[in-house]
């Protein structure tokens, strides 16, 4: 997978395009991540002791990984991310605009 947590994403389409964010999950079998403060829901939770009241919380939904793209950390552009082995055959990703590491 091209993204991992903690990457910054940039949304490229849907309701949230636009916007960046952290990822704070990635699903690989779902093919799905879950970006910190983008696709937030309200959700009604039901009291679960006797007394307690019923309350509206935000949660945050997953959305297709095919939607974000990677923020390169050096120059700070959403990027394609490529993969090259460096040293002991060690495979790391880098952008294929600036060409930095990461």
């Amino acid at each position: 997978m091209k993204i991992k947590k903690g990457d910054t994403v940039k949304i490229i389409s849907g309701k949230n395009q636009g916007k960046t964010g952290k990822v704070l999950r990635v699903d690989s079998k779902i093919e799905k991540i879950t970006v910190e403060g983008i696709n937030v829901y309200k959700k009604h939770v039901r009291p679960k002791r006797q007394g307690e009241k019923g309350e509206v919380v935000s949660v945050t939904r997953p959305l297709p990984l095919s939607n974000a793209m990677v923020v390169c950390p050096s120059c700070g552009k959403p990027i394609r991310v490529g993969f090259k082995a460096e040293g002991d055959a060690k495979k790391v990703r880098y952008c294929r605009k600036c060409h930095a590491t990461f």
